[in-house]
């Protein structure tokens, strides 16, 4: 699997462009901003991007859809609970003082046991609501894309509207622990880690 990572936005959210080697075929996972930093890493890895997913509907993850939208033609991807969130970006950035545009709707939304497939590399949707009603995290060959259900040594917050800090932590205790330890976890901002590390480590969900 190709994994390109780089932080987008004031508020460095992680966008990763991943893509199947064999057909070349890529997807993009939360554009939250800077699009044209992202189709640099699209045209530098020779990717034709096929889908746009979207692991929930914060605006520093999806700020970025309607630009990618519209340089690539990529099947844009989303929970159904999070899909109304596209709408009013906008309005969710406002409240932070900054300005985002507005997401085009779905056009396909996922839920937990659907899969993307991306050329020959199959992306299994994992339902892990918590952070959001919607939140997905995408699980593939050894590699896991979170969104911000679990960082390394914390978890996202449940402070938002929509947000529960005890379905968070059921979402990672029951899913996302549930990986093999050896998965690395791509998160939504910050480093990488690995579902060992923080089932023994995590001091929000730790396993021990």
């Amino acid at each position: 699997m190709i994994i390109e990572k780089l932080a987008v936005g004031p508020i460095m959210a992680n966008c990763f462009v991943i893509g199947c080697e064999d057909t070349q075929e890529g997807a993009i996972i939360d554009p939250g901003a800077d699009a044209e930093r992202i189709m640099d890493v699209v045209q530098r890895t020779g990717l034709k991007i096929t889908h746009i997913i979207n692991t929930h509907g914060h605006f520093d993850h999806v700020g970025g859809n309607a630009a990618i939208k519209a340089a690539t033609d990529g099947e844009l991807i989303i929970h159904p609970l999070d899909a109304p969130m596209l709408a009013q970006l906008d309005h969710m950035a406002g409240a932070f003082g900054l300005s985002v545009e507005n997401s085009p709707p779905p056009d396909r939304t996922v839920d937990e046991g659907d899969q993307v497939q991306v050329g020959r590399l199959t992306l299994a949707v994992l339902h892990t609501p918590g952070h959001t009603p919607g939140g997905i995290s995408l699980h593939s060959n050894g590699h896991v894309f979170v969104g911000d259900t679990l960082f390394q040594g914390s978890i996202g917050r449940t402070d938002f509207p929509g947000g529960d800090y005890d379905t968070l932590i059921r979402s990672i205790r029951e899913k996302l622990f549930t990986l093999d330890d050896r998965v690395v976890v791509y998160t939504g901002h910050g480093p990488e880690t690995a579902i060992g590390t923080e089932k023994q480590f995590n001091p929000f969900a730790r396993q021990v």
